[in-house]
């Protein structure tokens, strides 16, 4: 017996990229320079000594990538703003080049039926904001709500969904526990203060968009689900750990106004006291939460593991994707699930998923085949209709990413896009999974019932 995999009548389906990962140009048109122009410069911090000067060039390739996005029948774009482009001290001086950039952007999506989906910060903090303390610094709550505001009077009405922080974990854990990403520190004494005043930030900036908006604001989270490594009580204590420090230390103060017991036993005296005014900050009414969902955790007690005395427990036998991520499309629906039950309906949106796979860094052919993309994102989306019809309030999906692009530390060593790009030419060159990812789009998910050919799509864009 056939299952329908027929999605709701207003489920929005996109697509995701970030500022850093393929705009290029940094530093164009008046622009300031970000922690990740810095940490992208700095010898030794990147794969192959890769940087985002050029990245996918999409600040000057715009309208051929809403053109892909076209192609592909995309019904909304989800996009990161550049906070150094807009003011390039952070705060202060408006850049109106850089302003303009974005206006140019959303104006083109709109013109090809495309709703912009607009995330304030994705990771590049301005590096001016890093002298004063980034998000070591208390004030940066303000700062963000000041960056905040320019956006939402400048592009409010003609973008309609906007999110705050995207991955606020990613942010701490890389760039302030273990130093693998921007700005590159390594303190446990750090993390949890970044942490904090990332939520606080967020807080922040959906106050100023209840004072300017009129559409709808949230929050973006990456959710990796836990499992223990065995029933012993140590693994299930780590396991425990593991899922309050990356699943709950961000979405408690966002949607319950607490943090989780196990983070004062993992950090320590490195803990801090927050008063009780910051959680009636960093609990703000969202109109829908974003959830980024990769992969999984397997995990078994491991005293020497800093900070979380836990460590990933390898599963044979599966499928890995070139990350290292195991494919186990079970934890998106878990994931769901799980926060549904802790805190309540709301709308919710799969705002990235996706999956790195070798792909050649030449297209030899008007298509490039990738089959265990597509079979990843088959799997996942049927995974994601049987949590939609369990009862979950998911309104759409978002491919990461549109393109190959900069992963970030990890240079242009991996690739996520729909779309090939060689960082030679920069020529964009469609991958079966855009082909079988628009079949999705256009029969609202009906293809996922067979392994039908997708459409035709064009075969090289970007090439001037």
């Amino acid at each position: 017996m056939s299952v329908s995999y027929s999605f709701p009548a207003n489920f929005v389906w996109g697509a995701a990229t970030s500022a850093y990962q393929i705009e290029g140009s940094p530093l164009a048109d008046g622009a300031g320079p970000s922690i990740w122009q810095r940490f992208a410069h700095t010898p030794g911090m990147m794969a192959n000594g890769d940087t985002g000067d050029i990245a996918c060039d999409h600040y000057r390739r715009f309208k051929d990538d809403v053109q892909l996005m076209r192609a592909l029948g995309l019904q909304s774009y989800r996009f990161s703003i550049a906070w150094a482009r807009v003011l390039p001290d952070g705060t202060g001086r408006i850049n109106q080049q850089g302003l303009d950039f974005y206006s140019r952007l959303v104006d083109e999506l709109l013109e090809h039926g495309i709703e912009p989906n607009a995330t304030l910060f994705h990771w590049d903090l301005p590096a001016a904001l890093d002298d004063r303390g980034g998000w070591l610094n208390r004030d940066i709550a303000h700062w963000f709500a000041e960056y905040a505001g320019v956006l939402f009077k400048a592009l409010d009405g003609r973008v309609k969904r906007w999110s705050t922080i995207n991955e606020p974990w990613v942010v701490t854990d890389g760039g302030y526990l273990h130093g693998a990403l921007a700005p590159g520190h390594r303190s446990k004494y750090e993390a949890p203060i970044a942490a904090h005043n990332l939520m606080r930030a967020s807080g922040a900036g959906i106050q100023a968009y209840r004072a300017l908006g009129k559409h709808e604001i949230g929050v973006v989270f990456n959710i990796e689900p836990k499992y223990p490594a065995s029933d012993s009580a140590d693994d299930l204590a780590a396991t425990r750990r593991a899922h309050a420090y990356m699943n709950e230390q961000f979405a408690d103060p966002a949607l319950l106004g607490s943090y989780p017991a196990e983070l004062k036993e993992i950090f320590g005296n490195a803990w801090p006291d927050f008063p009780d005014e910051d959680f009636r900050l960093t609990r703000q009414k969202v109109d829908f939460v974003g959830i980024n969902y990769y992969t999984r955790a397997v995990v078994r007690h491991d005293a020497s593991a800093y900070p979380l005395k836990a460590a990933p427990v390898r599963q044979p036998n599966t499928t890995q994707t070139e990350t290292g991520w195991e494919v186990y499309e079970q934890g998106l629906i878990d994931t769901l699930a799980w926060f549904k039950q802790r805190y309540g309906d709301m709308p919710l949106y799969i705002t990235e998923n996706g999956a790195a796979f070798y792909d050649a860094p030449v297209a030899y052919t008007e298509v490039v085949e990738d089959p265990l993309r597509v079979d990843y994102l088959r799997r996942h989306l049927r995974a994601l209709h049987a949590s939609i019809q369990s009862g979950v309030d998911v309104r759409g999906y978002y491919a990461w990413s549109l393109l190959d692009n900069l992963e970030w530390s990890l240079g242009f060593s991996k690739r996520f896009g729909l779309y090939h790009v060689d960082f030679a030419t920069l020529k964009r060159t469609p991958k079966a999974s855009a082909k079988f990812y628009a079949g999705v789009i256009r029969s609202n998910g009906a293809a996922l019932e067979d392994r039908a050919p997708g459409p035709v799509l064009p075969a090289k864009v970007g090439t001037q």
